[in-house]
């Protein structure tokens, strides 16, 4: 699938802990699109939802156009969290296989209502870090679009998905509703 207008936004990659290695989809698509922007971390291994939000909002800040996250595991909540602080200039989500805010015990800290943007959760049936019905509820509670990938594990690189062509499809969706049909508030 070919991607068009990537310019109109900045796309960011918010990877989860320990980062994307090499063979992970998220990293894959950067390499594809070096145009991609990626959240870096100061602590990998540590899920510390504030300062993670904050490294979202500081790579949000370098660039006027809007900003469509693509995030992943903890960085989905990162960039919930950054959403909910600071949803000016953010025209949309795609939030995969995104960790249980109650085994992190930052559910307080999340958006207990819609989004102003469109999101999408992908999750997996046999996600080990959230349960596909978690999943749901938290996807309700956003306002995200559900999307249910299958049995993929944690989508990422042990799931060996390469590319990751549904994926990619559901994010050129999520940027065409961005662009066409649901503009960001202006920032």
């Amino acid at each position: 699938m070919a991607y068009e207008r990537f310019s109109d936004f900045q796309m960011i990659l918010v990877p989860g802990l320990h980062d994307s290695g090499p063979a992970h989809w998220q990293s894959r698509w950067q390499r594809s699109h070096p145009e991609f922007w990626r959240v870096r971390q100061a602590d990998w291994s540590t899920p510390d939802l504030p300062a993670w939000a904050a490294r979202v909002n500081h790579l949000r800040g370098l660039d006027a156009r809007p900003a469509l996250l693509v995030a992943h595991s903890f960085g989905c909540l990162a960039a919930l969290h950054s959403i909910a602080a600071y949803p000016r200039g953010v025209a949309g989500a795609l939030l995969v296989a995104p960790a249980d805010p109650d085994k992190f015990g930052v559910a307080a800290l999340l958006p207990a209502a819609p989004l102003a943007c469109p999101t999408v959760l992908i999750s997996s049936r046999n996600d080990p870090w959230m349960r596909a019905d978690q999943a749901a509820v938290w996807a309700r509670r956003w306002g995200s679009e559900l999307v249910d990938a299958g049995a993929l594990g944690h989508i990422n690189a042990e799931s060996g998905l390469g590319d990751w062509p549904l994926g990619r499809e559901r994010l050129q969706l999520l940027y065409d509703r961005a662009h066409n049909g649901h503009p960001a508030l202006p920032a």
